[in-house]
């Protein structure tokens, strides 16, 4: 397309999970109830690890960083979600849809990278647990959350500049309930292959080798486990892992599930359905996950409360 045909846009509009009026209300109920589910459990499991002093350990700091992160991941999609139905209005601003992209990739991002830290936190203690205390120091573990923000938010900056720099050429629709990075580079009127090739290699790195250090660290977890001698053993040591080996199935099988059903319908809106697994149901579920099968968490949510 010729330059002169091409405009500098102020919005676009997000078509949502359905245009059917008489779903808005039940949408609206649905993810209102999910999303106050989500921030009231990630707080309590952040305000029970603050107040229980026994919870002051490398896995549960991780776990707190998790639950925040948790609660901006949906509050960068759910609100604007809510609003747009309250208002049904369907119009999401070019700057609020920019930022809504850069913050959903830093914490989409921190969550990978904070499963993957955990994942190492769980080798060290039980491949190594009389080095443990020395290698897993708070100022190490500091060190681990800096890096992942620093790395995070370097990489989602990067991104949002070269999207600043595509052109696009009329109203734009975009078939999903939030400003999902490819498809609004897909509807841009410019080259769009070198920012193609920095998403994918982007993905590739930060994406694929922190998944294959989750599975190198449970390798090691899971023989130094049998090699343990009695059954009791075997348990507890599986025992501190069934929490954390949930959330990595929830978070990667979601994840996964979105690929696939994009791969196999080719339909933006079946996508954007599938999306609503990683984006919402996960990040609700991962307090239930932590503190139903966590008698440590239990504990500090029982002194929380009293």
């Amino acid at each position: 397309m010729k330059p002169g045909n091409q405009t500098r846009i102020s919005q676009f509009i997000l078509l949502g999970l359905s245009e059917e009026a008489e779903l808005q209300p039940l949408l609206f109920g649905l993810f209102l109830s999910m999303y106050l589910v989500t921030f009231i459990g990630n707080l309590l499991i952040i305000m029970a690890i603050i107040m229980d002093s026994h919870l002051h350990t490398p896995m549960y700091f991780f776990l707190s960083n998790l639950s925040f992160s948790d609660i901006c991941f949906t509050s960068t999609i759910v609100p604007k979600m809510l609003l747009n139905i309250q208002m049904q209005n369907k119009v999401i601003t070019y700057e609020d849809c920019i930022t809504q992209i850069y913050f959903f990739m830093v914490f989409a991002g921190l969550d990978n990278f904070l499963l993957t830290v955990m994942a190492y936190d769980r080798f060290v203690a039980i491949c190594h647990p009389l080095h443990y205390t020395i290698i897993m120091n708070p100022k190490f573990c500091c060190l681990l959350i800096l890096a992942s923000w620093l790395l995070l938010v370097l990489d989602s900056l990067l991104h949002v500049l070269m999207i600043l720099q595509l052109s696009f050429c009329a109203e734009l629709e975009i078939s999903h309930f939030f400003c999902e990075l490819n498809q609004v580079i897909q509807l841009a009127c410019s080259n769009t292959i070198i920012i193609d090739l920095v998403m994918y290699f982007a993905t590739g790195l930060l994406g694929v080798i922190p998944l294959i250090g989750i599975l190198f660290s449970y390798s090691k977890i899971v023989s130094s486990i049998m090699k343990i001698s009695s059954a009791e053993g075997k348990s507890k040591a599986f025992s501190t892992c069934g929490s954390h080996l949930s959330v990595i199935s929830l978070f990667y099988g979601t994840g996964l599930g979105v690929y696939l059903s994009s791969a196999a319908t080719q339909t933006s809106r079946a996508t954007a359905i599938a999306s609503v697994m990683y984006t919402v149901v996960t990040p609700m579920l991962n307090p239930f996950i932590y503190s139903l099968r966590n008698k440590d968490i239990k504990q500090g949510l029982r002194k929380l409360f009293n």
